[in-house]
């Protein structure tokens, strides 16, 4: 809000570089306070557990997954205005005045497969990166780009470099959700093979260059078409969503963040362990040379 609030008027470069100045410093001052923050918990004996709950406010999981049974409770009733306010209220920004059952389904598991990425995997790629400095400046990076990244006049090229950095850091993310999500393909009663086949054919189907690839996975997975009318279709030949098919995204998903929590924290003890390991041999080449000196 304070960017947008100081930002240049009426000059498309000067918002430009604005953006790309303002995003690039707040983002690099903020992982300076996690590292700070990260290496004063360090020393401390519950540390751990104060990084992990801070980490634990990085990730919206919960609200997205309540999101999607209320439109699913919704469509069960056969109530599609309320599944399409609960839809537009809390999941997407698209118009969704005209969608059917089907659509409205749809949008719902493109919403929390792209937010399974964005909001939970991503963080957590992250965090086994960089620690809490990573997460941090990835949580950032991806706020600004929900809030900046728009086409708009006010937003054109205000937001264009922040939306350039949300590419780049969910480069990675997006494929290792998609691959999440095919690995977890039998928890919500689909096929790994079918959602591998469909993520390769359609994960490039969409404009963003990562949104396709755990959508894609998805509609694989559990054997649905995706589709964002004139814009793509995934999963073509698929049947049409439902709300039960919400539910067993529901699943398909909880299932693929699980495994991406089990694959960050061997991550972070492999990374400890080879600090200790360096920090071991470190002391015992110190004290090794120490002997030497004092033998002469």
């Amino acid at each position: 809000a304070v960017i947008r609030q100081r930002a240049p008027q009426g000059s498309a470069a000067a918002s430009l570089v604005y953006g790309a100045v303002t995003t690039g410093a707040s983002a690099g001052l903020l992982g300076l306070g996690g590292y700070w923050l990260a290496r004063q918990l360090r020393v401390r004996r519950y540390g751990w557990l104060v990084e992990a709950a801070v980490l634990s406010l990085l990730l919206a999981w919960r609200g997205l997954m309540r999101a999607g049974e209320a439109v699913a409770r919704n469509l069960d009733q056969n109530n599609l205005a309320a599944a399409r306010h609960q839809l537009g209220w809390h999941l997407v920004s698209r118009d969704v005045s005209q969608l059917d059952g089907s659509l409205i389904a749809a949008a719902t598991i493109e919403s929390l497969a792209e937010n399974s990425s964005d909001s939970v995997v991503a963080p957590l790629f992250w965090f086994g990166v960089g620690g809490l400095p990573g997460a941090l400046v990835y949580r950032f990076l991806n706020t600004a780009d929900a809030l900046l990244g728009y086409r708009d006049p006010e937003r054109e090229w205000l937001g264009k470099y922040a939306a350039r950095f949300d590419d780049i850091a969910n480069l990675v993310p997006a494929r290792l959700t998609a691959l999440l999500i095919i690995a977890s393909a039998s928890i919500a009663g689909g096929r790994s093979c079918r959602a591998w086949r469909v993520w390769k054919r359609d994960a490039c189907k969409t404009a963003s260059p990562n949104a396709g690839h755990p959508m894609s996975a998805a509609a694989g997975a559990l054997g649905v078409v995706l589709e964002k009318t004139g814009h793509y279709r995934l999963g073509e030949g698929l049947a049409g969503a439902t709300a039960e098919d919400i539910r067993r995204g529901q699943r398909l998903f909880s299932g693929s963040i699980v495994l991406g929590l089990l694959s960050v924290a061997a991550a972070v003890l492999i990374r400890s362990g080879i600090r200790t390991v360096a920090a071991s041999w470190s002391g015992s080449e110190a004290a090794r040379r120490a002997k030497e000196v004092e033998n002469g």
